[in-house]
């Protein structure tokens, strides 16, 4: 009872190149915004090495210089836009009594 052994052969695709999303030219810092930008979630988060398709060393600099930028109150810690539509409309109770006298 022998299984016929099955040959997988690859396909061959061609891949681009993807370019690399900071150029030779680009200097990380906490004052290129534009560059910064591209590299946090719209929740505000630091998106991961492997999503940005940095090198170690990139992917550090990006962070620092977002550290640095929020620090400095030109980018914000949070992105809360859609919980401020929420809480908006939620009234909430204090939950203290007041005597009647």
């Amino acid at each position: 009872m022998d299984k016929p052994k099955r040959l997988f052969l690859k396909s061959k695709r061609s891949f681009r190149k993807r370019l690399p999303p900071i150029q030779s030219g680009d200097r990380i810092d906490y004052r290129n915004m534009s560059l910064i930008s591209r590299f946090i979630s719209e929740q505000g988060k630091i998106l991961s090495r492997r999503v940005n398709r940095l090198t170690l060393k990139q992917q550090r600099l990006i962070t620092i210089a977002i550290k640095q930028a929020r620090i400095l109150s030109s980018l914000p810690f949070l992105n809360n836009e859609k919980q401020f539509e929420r809480s908006g409309s939620i009234t909430r109770t204090t939950g203290l009594r007041t005597k009647n006298k």
